[in-house]
């Protein structure tokens, strides 16, 4: 092979790596209680839960993460959020028990398992793969700030599911990135993945939406669920 073919095949490998890695951050959703009020969690609230740096949402809404023991949701969202991998994350805890400064999760087998302790539990929050069925429980938006201090949101506009859509039970994640001025106003919302007709209702919401003040302006990544159940 070439230099310039093995270039070739390097550059095409590296496109793959990068779109497997997009398609990942739409492969997991977060599920919570329905007693939970928050419609979104960012990040940041979402690691400190899962870390045990903390037990309630920005909010002030008390909340108990629950576990996958494994799992294709459960290595992505260990990687994508809390950016680590499972022994890691197993040792972490192992360390809180020991120190006693804090404690494991519940940690269940299945998504289907993760679901149900989530839908009984007052307070629980979860993670379960995307095309999961997740019935009596509502699955959070996520806020990345990219850039930028972490943004509360004030004012939160739930996306119009398109009938057509939902009849068909056409559903799935879309990401969003945009821009969180100063005073809280949202512009430059781009969808960057997902159903492009669920992402042309996923912006009319987002644009919207209100955000705390801030200092400067947030570049942020947003993923809007869609459920047809």
């Amino acid at each position: 092979m070439t230099r310039f073919n093995t270039r070739i095949a390097s550059v095409a490998a590296l496109i793959v790596v990068l779109s497997s890695l997009a398609a990942r951050a739409d492969s997991v959703k977060i599920i919570a209680n329905s007693a939970v009020q928050a419609n979104e969690i960012s990040v940041h609230e979402l690691k400190g839960v899962y870390l045990r740096e903390r037990n309630s949402l920005n909010d002030g809404t008390h909340v108990e993460p629950v576990l996958a023991r494994g799992g294709t949701a459960h290595e992505m969202f260990v990687k994508l959020y809390l950016k680590q991998n499972s022994d890691e994350l197993q040792r972490y805890y192992e360390t809180l028990v020991f120190s006693g400064k804090g404690s494991m999760p519940k940690a269940v087998a299945s998504d289907a398992d993760v679901v149900a302790y989530v839908a009984k539990t007052r307070g629980a929050i979860g993670y379960v793969n995307a095309e999961t069925n997740a019935p009596g429980v509502k699955t959070l938006a996520v806020i990345n700030a990219l850039s930028g201090s972490e943004r509360a949101v004030i004012t939160y506009v739930a996306p119009e599911y398109p009938s057509l859509l939902r009849q068909q039970r056409i559903g799935g994640i879309v990401r969003l990135k945009l821009i969180a001025t100063p005073k809280g106003d949202v512009r430059d919302v781009e969808v960057i993945g997902g159903n492009p007709i669920l992402g042309e209702a996923a912006v009319a919401a987002v644009q919207r939406w209100r955000f705390a003040a801030g200092s400067s302006q947030t570049l942020m990544e947003v993923s809007i669920p869609f459920e047809p159940n």
